[in-house]
């Protein structure tokens, strides 16, 4: 079968279906091999593995999948990529299912229970960037077994996933995603490598899950409340961002008496914690409410 990595096969694909690009789906179909191989190899695909694929297009990441793994499901939301999937691109494959859903609506700790025991999954995607963050909190919220996530989204999402306290890309997501697992930027990728070209340039990023939670916290809900609300105001302290926040419903003194027993300056913003301090104040001001109940 023709590679579909290379852009004239990709365009035959197109015009034989008529296909007409959807800007509500956010698609830009990968045309590289290379970057196609990396993502294999970075995932560590093996015959052993069931991959899920979110997005697969017309098949291109897929169909290099299949090649390498036991088993692929992929999900794609576009009904007009089915026929192309079903019928053409992945017509020789005996280990794909293809699945027509929003992957949002997707039960996959089911599907994880049935085809694979409940054993974890490796998952595979091109990700638009708009759905990138409710896509990969979906996954670790729901606790689905899976051992890596290795994804292609906009480069400054991926930084902001990768980076630490005291860097602008710093937020919510970087601690969000530290939290549940362990990322690392496995490529840089130039908007020619896809099929219509982005504006923005992409990266590919591996995320692999923690084995164990590398930070115990009390209760997650509020530790994560706490984080997106010192976030909210980012140029604000930590004690007037709390204090401001809908999220928090704390008198100031108690948030300040936390902050201090934190052992940090009550001038802190919150940009400057680092997740286990997050996870700290956060059983600080649990144990204060406690104490008030």
């Amino acid at each position: 079968m023709a590679s579909l990595g290379d852009p004239k096969n990709t365009i035959a694909i197109l015009n034989k279906y008529q296909f007409m690009f959807q800007k509500k789906f956010g698609q830009n179909f990968l045309i590289d091999t290379h970057v196609l191989e990396k993502i294999i190899r970075s995932a560590g695909v093996t015959k052993d593995d069931m991959v899920l694929e979110i997005g697969p297009g017309i098949g291109t990441m897929t169909q290099y999948l299949c090649e390498n793994a036991r088993e692929v499901i992929a999900v794609e939301i576009d009904k007009n990529l089915i026929p192309i999937l079903r019928e053409d691109t992945l017509a020789e494959y005996d280990n794909v299912t293809v699945i027509n859903e929003d992957i949002l609506k997707v039960d996959i700790k089911k599907l994880v229970e049935e085809k694979n025991q409940g054993r974890p999954i490796k998952v595979v995607a091109n990700l638009p960037y708009y759905i990138t963050t409710p896509i990969i909190m979906g996954l670790f919220e729901a606790h689905v077994p899976i051992e890596n996530i290795t994804v292609m989204v906009q480069k400054e999402v991926a930084d902001r996933m990768q980076s630490g306290p005291g860097s602008k890309d710093y937020g919510a997501l970087s601690l969000a995603v530290q939290y549940y697992a362990d990322p690392y930027i496995v490529a840089n990728v130039p908007p020619n490598c896809f099929m219509p070209r982005p504006n923005v340039g992409s990266a590919v990023i591996r995320l692999t899950l923690h084995k164990e939670p590398q930070i115990v916290v009390k209760d997650e809900n509020l530790m994560f409340r706490l984080i997106r609300a010192s976030f909210n105001q980012r140029r604000k302290t930590l004690v007037n961002g709390l204090n401001n926040s809908p999220e928090i419903s704390l008198p100031k003194e108690v948030i300040t008496e936390a902050i201090t027993e934190l052992g940090v300056s009550e001038k802190i913003r919150g940009e400057a914690l680092t997740l286990e301090q997050f996870a700290k104040l956060s059983d600080i001001i649990y144990e204060l409410l406690r104490a008030r109940a």
